[in-house]
């Protein structure tokens, strides 16, 4: 009965898979099937591979072999690795900070497959018998989150909080030579989430309500700009006018013509990010936007605080940015 050397129901995670039984018989039956390679070692050092297909092992299709073995047609010993070619997915999450040096968590999601199996096994696998995406996400956690911490720190905590989308296909570019020495290419990258602390989320709010973010950098605590509110006489009328001047002048001034900016690349120091939406408001809490007049943030779920007039205001507000009206 011929040799029938096989990979038998693989696993939905499993990557590589090696046959058990080293002497292998001229003339055995070698079964690959759809996305699969199979990879020919022997004394660590591999010499033929075979695509998808049912092939009798012949001197023809394994002629690095049939040389090692010095033209013998007896049974000879290698080592066959069974490389799955579908794409896999795998988690990440760190922490960071972001231009400003503000603390920020990150989590999400990438896919991937075998690009290179040869350079996949030497560079990777080595001797495992078995190997999974979990085996992956550990080897190459550390080459990972090295990347992700390294390009998202030249982002700003706007661009993070409000262009997910945009970072996560930049990032992704970067990443993919780390995912190529390794003989493995990086389908696609997504920033599922990202946080910060309730000091930076404040921070956040303020400079997506005033569009000056210098002026509130330069305050010491978000909270501060709002204590700032309270230390006007009538601030109920038009506190915002008379105590943030600072804030507020800079959307007096004359616009500057938005820098175009089209990605492939970390944003200028001088990109304006596009403006809110008419009929949308921006969550103080994860800084994306949500309907007017919302109770609850669709996002991160956080309860909407709002002045006597309606308009959102942030944690610890005394007075409210738009109107001045006093936050009970």
């Amino acid at each position: 009965m011929a040799q029938v050397i096989e990979w038998v129901n693989p696993g939905e995670d499993e990557i590589i898979w090696r046959y058990p039984n080293e002497v292998i018989k001229w003339g055995a039956q070698l079964i690959v099937h759809e996305y699969e390679v199979a990879v020919f070692m022997r004394d660590g050092k591999i010499y033929d591979v075979l695509g998808p297909g049912r092939h009798t092992l012949t001197t023809q299709n394994l002629p690095l072999l049939y040389r090692l073995v010095g033209g013998s047609n007896s049974p000879f010993k290698a080592t066959v690795i069974f490389v799955s070619m579908k794409q896999f997915q795998g988690r990440y999450g760190g922490e960071t900070q972001t231009r400003e040096l503000a603390p920020v968590k990150y989590y999400g999601v990438y896919w991937f497959k075998v690009a290179d199996p040869v350079l996949f096994i030497t560079e990777v696998v080595g001797g495992q018998s078995l190997y999974d995406t979990a085996d992956v996400t550990k080897f190459i956690r550390a080459y990972f989150n090295e990347g992700m911490m390294k390009h998202l720190s030249a982002y700003s905590i706007v661009d993070l909080f409000q262009n997910l989308d945009m970072v996560s296909t930049q990032v992704k570019v970067k990443l993919m030579e780390d995912f190529r020495r390794l003989g493995l290419e990086l389908v696609d990258v997504k920033i599922e989430g990202v946080n910060t602390t309730d000091e930076w989320r404040q921070r956040l709010f303020w400079i997506m309500q005033t569009g000056n973010a210098q002026a509130v950098m330069q305050m010491d605590t978000a909270k501060q700009v709002a204590a700032e509110l309270g230390k006007s006489e009538g601030a109920a009328i038009g506190t915002g006018m008379v105590v943030m001047p600072q804030l507020l002048q800079q959307p007096a001034q004359p616009a500057q013509p938005a820098q175009p900016y089209a990605g492939g690349g970390v944003p200028p120091a001088g990109y304006q990010q596009p403006a809110q939406q008419a009929g949308q408001e921006i969550c103080p809490y994860c800084g994306k936007p949500i309907p007017a007049g919302a109770r609850f943030c669709p996002y991160c779920g956080h309860e909407i605080k709002r002045c006597p007039n309606g308009h959102v205001v942030p944690e610890g507000a005394k007075f409210c940015p738009v109107c001045g009206a006093k936050i009970e």
